[in-house]
């Protein structure tokens, strides 16, 4: 019993982990892409995009920590987390995925399936 709770905290450790790190990674995506409206060098806009860089790559090493202790180090495979988890911050914490057609949403969502079945598969 002892075993399976830690391995299960160490999974919910993962996952928790794995967002706020696409979440960090997501936020750093947004603001950057704001750097240069404008015409000008945006200060803020590129200080907020590096913190939420160094948030968003600190969290990542500590899950490969975590996906090691799982047996898990394919870099595709470890990559396919963070993938998932920061295009899905930048399509909600931007605001611009809801309002799309749901027919482009369905499109999205396949596209991103595709690219975990690739990722997945070429691991081995």
């Amino acid at each position: 019993m002892v075993m399976e709770t830690t391995g299960m905290t160490s999974i919910l450790l993962i996952a928790l982990l794995t967002v706020l790190c696409g979440i960090g990674d997501a936020q750093g995506f947004i603001h950057a892409g704001r750097v240069w409206q404008g015409g000008r060098f945006d200060w803020p806009s590129a200080v907020k995009s590096a913190a939420g860089f160094q948030f968003g790559v600190v969290t990542y090493w500590i899950v490969l920590r975590q996906l090691a202790k799982h047996g898990v180090v394919a870099v595709e495979v470890q990559t396919l987390f963070w993938f998932v988890a920061t295009i899905i911050g930048v399509a909600l914490l931007s605001g611009q995925a809801v309002r799309w057609p749901r027919i482009d949403q369905a499109v999205a969502c396949c596209v991103l399936a595709g690219v975990g079945w690739l990722m997945y598969r070429t691991a081995r």
